[in-house]
């Protein structure tokens, strides 16, 4: 009997590519090991079924983008540290397959508010970043804040444009009844505390805020505790 060796190795073997050339077809998702995709160039194979698939690309990974749905009552970066495959949400009309790749140097932009949930973005790809730090001030985002309390026509009218905050007066965006207990508020570049701050201004107690919409990019349908990636055609 033969002692297990690398996936890279094997495929080496059968196809008579370099070393290189076979980590990027496996580290690509383009390698079956018994049907499954395998994209671990030192995952160990003995005697398994190893299949290029045909339309195999030697190339490096492009850069990904996850749209994560932090659950209520988590951390950001504690909800970071759960992704994987087996949460990807199974309705991602992307078109990509997730693989352990799409996980490594992933930076997260645009900050939830303290105590928030919802959409987080995550990136490998500099100009994704470089966009959304760049275009901050201009993005809209969207939250949907449940709250506690009574609210007159004219302190909702306050909320939209007629606060301060911090010593200076806010800039004026847009907040409307999604519910009799949700608030929508479509505001660019919030302060840290600012949401909170706003609703207590007017004698409303938060119970949660959850971001649904950074730009023209929705969190959609998205589970807590799940991501999509960021499809080719969606613009922030």
């Amino acid at each position: 009997m033969t002692d297990p060796i690398r996936l890279s190795k094997r495929l080496i073997e059968l196809v008579g590519c370099s070393r290189r050339e076979a980590e990027l077809y496996i580290q690509g998702g383009w390698v079956l090991v018994d049907g499954q995709v395998v994209d671990e160039p030192q995952f160990k194979v003995l005697d398994q079924q190893i299949e290029l698939l045909p339309d195999a690309v030697a190339a490096p990974l492009e850069p990904a983008t996850l749209l994560l749905h932090v659950p209520p009552g988590h951390a950001p970066a504690s909800a970071v540290e759960t992704l994987g495959v087996a949460n990807h949400w199974p309705d991602d009309a992307s078109g990509l397959r997730p693989l352990k790749g799409h996980f490594a140097r992933l930076t997260p932009c645009i900050p939830l508010q303290a105590g928030a949930d919802g959409l987080h973005v995550l990136t490998q790809d500099w100009r994704v970043e470089r966009k959304l730090r760049e275009d901050l001030s201009k993005l809209e985002q969207e939250y949907v804040v449940e709250v506690d309390g009574q609210l007159s026509a004219a302190e909702l009218k306050r909320l939209n444009h007629g606060l301060s905050f911090n010593g200076a007066p806010l800039p004026p965006c847009k907040v409307s009844w999604q519910s009799e207990t949700r608030l929508r508020f479509a505001l660019k570049n919030p302060q840290p505390g600012q949401i909170v701050f706003m609703c207590n201004s007017v004698g409303l107690k938060v119970l949660g805020l959850k971001r649904i919409r950074i730009g023209g990019v929705p969190m959609a349908k998205v589970p807590a505790g799940q991501w999509r990636y960021l499809a080719a055609k969606e613009r922030f």
